[in-house]
């Protein structure tokens, strides 16, 4: 039975003031005794635990703290008692409840090598799974018959035939506005027939593609990585694995595939829309006729502004597949995990566009495809 603690007052031989306690010191037993020891004058010595049955961690950091507070010894109780009361002590630390704010310059030194790290440790798992990639294709080539080819075409259907509608949409309007903003500063300088060279120009050679590719990595890119990505939490990539079937083969090559060949399409008819969205406009804001508009595209567009255009896309294309597929099969932990590898995914293939078609710039000007 637990027995109440309590504790009394004796006076040693040598005039000593010493609190002697009795009973169970425990979390059961203790009842009011914090209590009346935070409320005694003071002045004690030593704390007797001669009397003291069984001790509990609370007990032991009762006792503790009493001797700290009172700058008192203790003495008596059993070897349990001791040591509990001791390692109760050895923790008896204080703790900052807000640590100190860290330094400015340390933690963006900080951020920025961790960053670093990451984007170094991303680009080489992209630059493996990408040879990955190729290995497999490169298999599939000498075993013909193992290609999915429903699942590529779906893929096709999914990447090129599915995003006709929006990449329209956004290439006819980037065309309107090309033109619109080329003719108010080009009518400054009497100059408003230019608007075509513009318009043709910038849309084969850069936009179209570029515009097309951004949109392709937020709609198809992001849903490689999240369809991967669930995949990868249910376990059915493991147990493709399991039953000998390649998730490479299976579920990146058909997405790569599509991406590389339905881009260059995709970024041709962009640049077409935008083309007719801009001669829309040259015909109701500048009064030049569609005739007109378009014989005048035939003659200051070069054909190797529609190549330049025609040769990044495929890049861009694999580079979306790429960073999607990646990211997909990147995915562990949780659903939470999905959405922030799909978001990666969507970043990097733009940022990696962009940086490559900045790239592809200065190469074509270098070798003359002004």
């Amino acid at each position: 039975m637990t027995r109440s603690s309590d504790f009394v007052e004796e006076i040693t031989a040598e005039g000593a003031t010493s609190l002697r306690f009795s009973g169970d010191m425990s979390i059961a037993s203790i009842a009011d005794l914090p209590e009346r020891l935070r409320d005694y004058p003071g002045g004690v010595e030593r704390l007797d635990l001669s009397d003291v049955g069984y001790i509990d961690t609370v007990g032991a950091w009762l006792i503790h703290r009493t001797a700290r507070d009172m700058g008192a010894t203790i003495t008596g109780g059993d070897d349990e008692a001791k040591r509990l009361i001791a390692a109760v002590g050895a923790v008896d630390q204080a703790a900052e409840v807000r640590p100190p704010p860290p330094n400015p310059f340390i933690r963006v030194l900080n951020e920025i090598g961790e960053a670093t790290t990451i984007a170094f440790s991303t680009l080489a798992g992209l630059i493996g799974f990408f040879g990955a990639v190729i290995m497999a294709m490169l298999s599939l080539l000498r075993h013909p018959g193992r290609i999915r080819w429903n699942a590529v075409i779906q893929r096709f259907d999914v990447v090129g035939v599915r995003a006709l509608g929006i990449v329209g949409l956004m290439s006819f309007l980037i065309g309107l506005v090309i033109a619109q903003q080329g003719a108010v500063q080009l009518r400054q300088f009497g100059a408003e027939v230019f608007t075509v060279n513009l318009v043709g120009r910038l849309t084969l050679r850069e936009l179209g593609v570029l515009m097309t590719a951004i949109m392709v990595a937020g709609r198809s890119g992001s849903a490689f990585a999240a369809q991967i990505g669930t995949m990868k939490l249910t376990e059915e990539i493991d147990a493709m694995r399991t039953i000998g079937v390649s998730p490479i083969e299976a579920l990146v090559l058909p997405r790569f595939l599509a991406a590389i060949i339905m881009l260059p399409l995709l970024g041709f008819y962009a640049s077409v829309v935008a083309i007719i969205g801009g001669g829309l406009l040259s015909w109701v804001e500048l009064d030049i006729p569609p005739a007109t508009f378009f014989a005048r595209i035939r003659e200051v567009v070069p054909i190797t502004d529609v190549y330049v255009g025609l040769a990044k896309a495929p890049v861009f294309g694999a580079i979306i597949a790429i960073c999607g597929c990646y990211q997909g099969m990147q995915v562990k932990g949780n659903a939470e995990d999905v959405g922030k590898r799909t978001t990666a995914a969507v970043v990097q293939a733009i940022f990696l566009v962009i940086v490559l078609d900045a790239f592809f710039a200065v190469f074509f000007s270098w070798i003359g495809w002004n």
